[in-house]
């Protein structure tokens, strides 16, 4: 696997030399990278000189951004003999996400009957589950087997299988799972002894092949687990998620929620593989939504236009209420979606959010609205500004008027998720941009209202 590889003579962009490397030694996560400085039909090149087992590593990294257009690269015969040495999993999630059906019929076709079933099984699991990401390939014995003889057995397939830190004790009959056990437990175990007796008397932890790919994290995390079976509703085998396999998805699905979060849709490929058009579709989708809301912004100052001109001043600290209240939102609904994904935070608990985040928002409106208020007492204290003879009302209208959009942002931002989760949606979907949207429109209201009955019969 280590052997070295015959060189090839390539300048990567970025400085990267590759000429002369024989990459002896170098880890195939390290190459993984290289390669993804090359074009396509280069690296499928690079593949070909290498040792056929250490090219399927290379394939089999998460690292290596564009397996199939490499794949596609290289010639057939050898492109299906690379795909059926690689992890089941990993093959899955190049053909769900990187090869269209033409050149996917084109693979399946040539791939032999084990490959080809293995991959439907897992291709027929929606994306986000524990069956899309799990791996057929583990270590399972029957209940029957004395650990001498296991040990024999993991000796012959290991270089076969995802990982071999846990075997899985099934019936001899039905192949029903009943114990999870740790090789460490083998090793120091009885060889004569049965393999049962080298496992815990709880039930080993499953989860189903429909369970999302955030809990079965939240289980491997719970359970300090290597892998976590994956059992059918008869509690037979089909395979395990491994805890680089749940690492790498959530990557995936962080990456998505930051997306989210920062006001887009998710783009579901690494920054460098996206297109110009699919780009803009991603993007401009959103920030059209958001535009609209804020179209609201000017409708609600239009409603307020008398007010704004017998009050200019007022216009001053616009964008100061605007952003106060915004920020909150922001705050909150950050808060509230990473505590329900982590589930420290159900459907149920959407009232004691509310209850924490009503005096919350209140107390830091407070310090916000006071530290606007001396703002404006420093300005015309010292000259910077005038704001006329009832410069104090506008201080306290200033003050109020942050209490209330700030508490108002926080208490929306805080519902928001939960409202989304309610109705079916991803809760990342309340993102900053939106939440900000929504307060201003808000805020607004709140503002001039207050401005309203504070200033009525001077300023107003």
């Amino acid at each position: 696997m280590n052997a070295a590889v015959t060189p090839f003579a390539s300048r990567a962009p970025g400085g990267l030399d590759l000429a002369g490397t024989t990459l002896h030694g170098v880890h195939v996560a390290d190459i993984a990278e290289r390669l993804n400085a090359v074009e396509p039909a280069e690296a499928a090149a690079i593949l070909l000189a290498m040792p056929a087992g250490r090219a399927v590593d290379v394939l089999d990294q998460p690292e290596l951004v564009a397996p199939g257009a490499i794949l596609k690269a290289l010639p057939l015969e050898r492109a299906v003999a690379f795909i059926q040495a690689m992890s089941s999993d990993r093959v899955a999630e190049i053909f769900r996400n990187d090869l269209s059906e033409p050149d996917r019929h084109r693979f399946v076709a040539r791939l032999d009957g084990e490959t080809r079933a293995a991959l439907a099984a897992l291709l027929a699991w929606p994306e986000h589950s524990a069956g899309a990401i799990m791996t057929t390939e583990f270590v399972s014995v029957p209940a029957d087997w004395t650990i001498a003889r296991t040990l024999d057995h993991v000796r012959t397939v290991e270089r076969s299988r995802e990982t071999v830190y846990a075997i899985y004790v099934v019936e001899p009959e039905g192949g029903r799972l009943v114990q999870a056990v740790a090789l460490r437990r083998l090793i120091s175990g009885d060889p004569a002894a049965p393999i049962v007796s080298a496992g815990g008397v709880r039930p080993p932890v499953s989860v189903a092949p429909g369970t999302d790919r955030e809990e079965v994290a939240r289980l491997i995390a719970k359970y300090n687990l290597l892998a976590v079976p994956v059992v059918d509703a008869r509690e037979r085998m089909l395979g395990i998620v491994t805890v680089d396999d749940v690492i790498d998805a959530m990557i995936d699905e962080t990456t998505e929620d930051v997306q989210k979060l920062g006001g887009m849709e998710a783009l579901g490929a690494p920054y460098p593989r996206i297109g110009f058009l699919e780009m803009i579709r991603k993007r401009a989708g959103w920030l059209s939504v958001l535009l609209i809301g804020e179209m609201l912004t000017a409708s609600v100052m239009q409603h307020y236009e008398g007010e704004l001109e017998k009050a200019l001043v007022l216009t001053l600290f616009i964008p100061l209420i605007m952003s106060s209240g915004g920020n909150s939102g922001s705050q909150a609904t950050s808060l509230i979606i990473r505590s329900l994904a982590l589930r420290e935070l159900g459907l149920g608990d959407w009232w004691r959010v509310a209850l924490r985040e009503l005096p919350t928002g209140m107390t830091l409106g407070a310090i916000l609205g006071a530290i606007g208020m001396v703002r404006v007492v420093v300005w015309q204290k010292t000259g910077l500004y005038d704001y006329g003879e009832h410069w104090g009302l506008v201080a306290v209208t200033i003050g109020a008027a942050l209490i209330g959009i700030v508490t108002f942002g926080s208490l929306a931002g805080s519902m928001l998720p939960f409202i989304l989760t309610r109705l079916g949606f991803d809760p990342a979907s309340a993102s900053a941009p939106f939440v900000a949207t929504l307060v201003d429109v808000s805020g607004l209201v709140i503002y001039f209202s207050i401005a309203a009955l504070i200033l009525r019969g001077t300023l107003l």
